[in-house]
C-alpha cells in the first residue's frame, strides 16, 4: 500500500511539474540582463567562472575552451522533472544554432551514471553532459533550483540566466541578443 501511494505522489508531482511547464505558471523565470561588463561572477555583464568537468565519455572539458561562441550552461539533473521536460528544446537548439550547450549533471544526486547515460540514449542528446561529480562547479555557480541556465557570449560573458525551465523560444530569443 505505501509502495502505491508513493507512487501515485511521484506520479502526481511530476504531472504536475510537467503542466506547469507546458502551460506556464503565469510568471518568467526570474531573469536577469544587463550589459554592463564587469570581473568574474554570476551577474549579468561579469565574466563567467571557468571551470573543468569531465564528460559522461571521460573527457575533460573546460569552459574557457569555447571563448568565440556562445555557450549555454544548463544545470540539470534525470529526477527532475522540469529538466526533463526542457532537455528535447535544447537538442533542438543545439542542431539548428551555432551555440554550444555543456549540460552540467548534479551527478553526486544520481543512482549511478547509468541512469545518465540511459537518460541521454531516452532523449538522444547529442552536446556535452559534463559530470559534477563532487558538486564543486553547482556550488561556484551558486545553483539552488533545478534546472538552472546561463546564456555566455563569445567573449565569455554573462547575458542570461534562469532559474527554472527555459522553452525553446526563449532560448532562441535569448541567444539572438548575444555574439
Amino acid at each position: 500500500m505505501k509502495k502505491i501511494l508513493l507512487i501515485s505522489l511521484i506520479i502526481i508531482m511530476a504531472g504536475w511539474a510537467i503542466y506547469q511547464y507546458i502551460e506556464g505558471s503565469g510568471e518568467e523565470p526570474s531573469v536577469e540582463k544587463n550589459n554592463e561588463v564587469e570581473d568574474v561572477g554570476l551577474s549579468i555583464g561579469q565574466s563567467a567562472p571557468d571551470f573543468k568537468l569531465t564528460s559522461l565519455e571521460g573527457e575533460e572539458t573546460q569552459l574557457t575552451k569555447f571563448r568565440g561562441k556562445p555557450v549555454i550552461l544548463n544545470f540539470w539533473a534525470t529526477w527532475c522533472p522540469p529538466c526533463r521536460a526542457e532537455m528535447p528544446d535544447f537538442q533542438q537548439l543545439y542542431e539548428s544554432e551555432d551555440v554550444e550547450i555543456l549540460a552540467i549533471n548534479l551527478s553526486e544526486s544520481e543512482q549511478s551514471e547509468k541512469t545518465v547515460q540511459d537518460f541521454i540514449e531516452e532523449y538522444d542528446l547529442s552536446f556535452p553532459i559534463l559530470m559534477d561529480q563532487d558538486s564543486a562547479v553547482t556550488e561556484m555557480y551558486k545553483v539552488q533550483v533545478f534546472p538552472t541556465s546561463f546564456i555566455i557570449d563569445s567573449e565569455g560573458i554573462i547575458q542570461f540566466s534562469a532559474r527554472g525551465a527555459i522553452n525553446y523560444e526563449i532560448m532562441q530569443k535569448e541567444l539572438s541578443k548575444v555574439e
